[in-house]
């Protein structure tokens, strides 16, 4: 997945519970700490299960079980074997340091297990103001201390899934080594990474660019020193390791040794050039260094691929790529061997994104080769594994493509490969998605399948755009970067897919009718095709409307309040409004391009806009705006602004920048006037959830500095009073793009990350909510009721079907459970916006806690995926209780 993402607002200018995480980062030396929370909260995820990339996975090679896993954005995580499930351990980077979020590489000490290293910083140019620093850890990332470096280091930039740049000597754990990006050259600490200083004596820093002509400095910086691996048989226990392999951004002088500890340093000779060395792995039992080569930097490029094996002993280089020169359209990089059995070695090629990512495996040292997948009789290919990822579906993308191509695919950007060093059938590997992994892996040389499924929960990588939570349906809507958003129906479950019809690469907008919430418009971004889509059934379904000439992306969105209209200021065309669902628009007059827009919540003709400090309203359903007289307000465009539900005309607006006006403005005459918070010294998001016990004022919420603290904050008193309601242990980084609290459950808020997903809290005043908005199903209820069944895709052994159930009876439902069975054979594999159960044949599926109560002449529905062979006949018959209904 394309991760090249830049922060909005302020960044632009320069699974599992989460409760009782680590405490905040400790620089060396004083600091100030944050005052505590005033209310206790737990914090979990909505369940998403990955959504990003994952270019580092590292075992520690002294103790069993014990790995971590490094994001480009979101952190570093644990793995724990009892519940196979990843802990964060970045929750505790705080707003100031938030590109210590992204990681470039991590360091498990191979002497003391309980030390990790974590190298941190997210870009190289000016996209990040701050510097990189190393994290140390001497409980496992339970807690940090933190030594800050003068340069900057890019766990988002090109280059991100070579490595590891950070090493630890593993004969004298004191030691460390460091690989700079930019040309900062390579750094050494020899007190456990409590300082750091440069090794001046190393010949070259890298001058490999992905594109030296970028002026924003992304894609134009030196890659610099890439990898560090030790020969630990050249030392012993206490004292240095003599023997130490470099790997340098340098297409013609990629790999540099040192037979000193680091005294002196040589290029090896022999080497090949024209490749970038992305991986240096060493066997040291039998000799040899195994290096992964491309031609290019990664993750998403790379056109030509080598694998050499280097003697040690001898200097001799081998080239023993799977594959003849010719053949390659992709790079080497994800690279492993395995420590019970050396002579095994496996490699990706991490740049073939069609029809799939390769691995290859040798069990003799790489004379020869065997492929996960080949052809038989092009476009035919047989795979040397199967894929279950029934535990998070949405990785099919739900997509059927034609051969060679597969769903779910093997994987993209596989550059993070590891067969556990203890374990020879254990195996995992980073995709641009998620973790995958296998408990079979040798069945791969005994003429079996080994079986591939997701090793991430917990791991949560989305970057979050936009939040909603409307009154009814589902809890929580999503727009997500890269994956586009989802639905869920459940907080603590996976949902079976992401937004299609059209799946946006990434979500930049949603919004729902506050009066009519099944009306839903969503916009984004999209390499061809449209750039806006519409439900009807509060997200469960879309389909896609037409774009004004003109639109590039995603930009902003408001619905109604009843759902009658639209307004749209996409971005590569003006502000536009339309009737209906979006089949023509309207160029929208007084507003200028690339306003943020929102509509009033209670009166179906009034939108609202902001651009450039000015705010903007209309009251002809977006036809026209006229500029408000209301000054004082922030001059840029970092600003995100929400009208009260079941208020005409209030509305809240965030945002600012340190240099100029910077807080939190409340409305109450239509944004005619706006008055600033005196208690608010900075604010970026506001939203709203249900009103506390006793008062009539919806609860506020914002990411904002109050008190001289940056923290999530609650208001039940329209922003008179304040309570912070995070706490040092849970920062998250920057949360700056969006946030919304719960109509339905007092306390619950939502709050956007960028690399950490959704994470919501619930307070322990009311002891917190059930995670899934629902409850058991109420009793069966009485009277008619009618189903129609409809197969909407189906592919071979498999399909999805909706189910619409409707009350024909003259009472109200308060809870309804359905019961029918299928006659092939057909298994449900995955179910939303109901809870079932399947015995044999037989399939009972009853309502979640929104959708219990369905009023006379009124319907409800759920979908499902299945399995199927043979045929796919239609259930013939569906009961309610002891009442059949009638089949459409």
């Amino acid at each position: 997945m394309r991760r090249t993402r830049i922060l909005t607002a302020v960044l632009a200018l320069a699974a599992g519970l989460l409760a009782g995480g680590p405490p905040a980062l400790a620089a060396d030396g004083p600091r100030q700490t944050a005052a505590p929370a005033a209310d206790t909260y737990t914090w979990k995820n909505a369940r998403v299960d990955g959504g990003g990339f994952v270019p580092g996975i590292v075992f520690n090679r002294s103790e069993k079980n014990l790995a971590y896993a490094r994001t480009d954005i979101g952190g570093a995580y644990r793995w724990q074997e009892p519940t196979r499930t990843w802990t964060p351990l970045l929750d505790s980077v705080g707003w100031d340091d938030w590109g210590h979020t992204g990681v470039v590489s991590l360091a498990s000490d191979p002497v003391d297990p309980d030390r990790v290293y974590a190298a941190v910083g997210t870009y190289t140019n000016d996209w990040d103001p701050g510097n990189g620093a190393v994290l140390r850890s001497a409980d496992r990332g339970a807690s940090w201390r933190k030594a800050d470096l003068p340069f900057k280091l890019g766990g988002n930039m090109p280059g991100r899934g070579m490595g590891e740049r950070l090493a630890v000597d593993p004969n004298r754990n004191s030691v460390l080594y460091l690989g700079a990006p930019s040309g900062k050259g390579l750094w050494r600490s020899t007190d456990s990474g409590a300082t750091w200083s440069q090794v001046t004596n190393f010949p070259n820093p890298g001058n490999y660019a992905q594109d030296p002509s970028d002026t924003s400095g992304y894609a134009s910086d030196n890659q610099g020193i890439v990898w560090v691996t030790f020969d630990e048989s050249t030392g012993t226990s206490g004292s240095a390791t003599r023997t130490i392999y470099v790997g340098v951004a340098d297409k013609e002088n990629a790999v540099y040794r040192s037979t000193d500890a680091g005294a002196t340093w040589q290029r090896l000779a022999g080497q090949p050039t024209g490749y970038l060395a992305h991986k240096g792995v060493l066997d040291t039992d039998n000799g040899h260094l195994y290096i992964a080569y491309s031609d290019k930097g990664g993750p998403y490029d790379g056109g030509k691929g080598r694998l050499y094996r280097y003697a040690t002993a001898t200097g001799t280089w081998t080239d023993i790529s799977p594959v003849a020169e010719a053949d390659t359209y992709y790079g080497f990089s994800g690279l492993t061997v395995d420590r019970q059995d050396p002579g095994t070695v496996m490699a990706t090629a991490y740049s073939s994104w069609w029809p799939d990512t390769q691995i290859f495996r040798s069990t003799d040292s790489g004379a020869t080769w065997t492929k996960a997948w080949d052809y038989t009789s092009y476009p035919d290919r047989e795979n040397r594994y199967t894929m279950d990822v029934s535990s998070v579906p949405w990785l099919t993308w739900g997509a059927h493509p034609s051969p060679p191509e597969q769903t779910p695919k093997l994987g993209w950007m596989t550059e993070a490969l590891e067969i556990d060093p203890f374990d020879s059938d254990r195996m995992m590997y980073g995709t641009g998605a998620t973790v995958y992994g296998t408990g079979n892996l040798t069945q791969w040389d005994k003429g079996g399948k080994f079986t591939i499924t997701p090793m991430v929960r917990g791991l949560e990588e989305t970057a979050v755009n936009d939040l909603a939570s409307p009154p009814s349906g589902a809890p929580l809507l999503s727009a997500l970067g890269d994956i586009g958003g989802f639905r869920h129906t459940d907080l603590a479950k996976v949902p079976s897919m992401m937004f299609t019809q059209p799946t946006f690469t990434s979500t930049t907008s949603l919004d729902f009718a506050e009066a009519k919430p099944d009306t839903v418009v969503r916009v984004g971004d999209l390499d061809s095709g449209p750039h806006v889509a519409f439900s009807t059934d509060n997200g469960a379904n879309w389909f896609a409307g037409t774009d004004p000439s003109g639109v590039s992306g995603g930009g902003t969105v408001a619905a109604a309040a009843d759902g009658s209209r639209f307004v749209w200021s996409p971005q590569g065309a003006g502000v536009h409004h339309t009737t209906g669902f979006g089949t023509s628009w309207s160029a929208s007059s007084g507003i200028p391009a690339g306003a943020v827009v929102e509509s009033d919540r209670v009166d179906p003709k009034t939108f609202y806009g902001f651009k450039s400090g000015t705010f903007y309203v209309s009251t002809d359903g977006g036809a026209t705006f006229r500029e408000s007289a209301a000054t004082g307000l922030p001059g840029g465009d970092s600003v995100r602004f929400k009208a009260l539900p079941g208020g005409r005309g209030d509305i809240w607006l965030a945002g600012g920048a340190s240099d100029g006006a910077y807080g939190l403005w409340h409305s109450t005459d239509g944004g005619a006037t706006f008055t600033k918070l005196p208690n608010v010294q900075q604010a970026d998001t506001v939203g709203f959830g249900k009103a506390a016990p006793g008062a009539s004022y919806q609860t506020l919420f914002t990411s904002a500095k109050i008190d001289g603290v940056r923290g999530i904050f609650r208001s039940t008193d329209r922003g008179a009073s304040w309570t912070r309601v995070n706490d040092d242990a849970h920062q998250w980084g920057w949360t700056g793009a969006a946030i919304t609290g719960d109509p339905r459950v007092y306390g619950r808020v939502y709050v956007a990350t960028n690399g950490r997903g959704v994470v919501y809290g619930d307070t322990s005043e009311t002891g917190g909510g059930d995670g899934g908005g629902g409850t058991d199903p109420d009793p069966q209820p009485s009277g008619a009721c009618a189903v129609t069944y409809k197969v909407t895709h189906q592919w071979s052994g498999g399909f999805q079907a909706d189910v619409r159930l409707t009350n024909t009876g003259t009472t109200p439902w308060t809870g309804w459970t359905l019961a029918f069975s299928f006659a092939d054979g057909q298994k449900v594999t995955q179910m939303w916006n109901a809870e079932y159960t399947q015995s044999g044949a037989a399939v009972t599926a009853g309502n979640v806690g929104w959708n219990a109560g369905v009023a006379a002449g009124s319907s409800v529905g759920f979908g499902f995926t299945g399995s199927w062979s043979g045929t796919n006949a239609k259930p013939a018959a569906f009961r309610m209780g002891d009442r059949g209904c009638t089949v459409n």
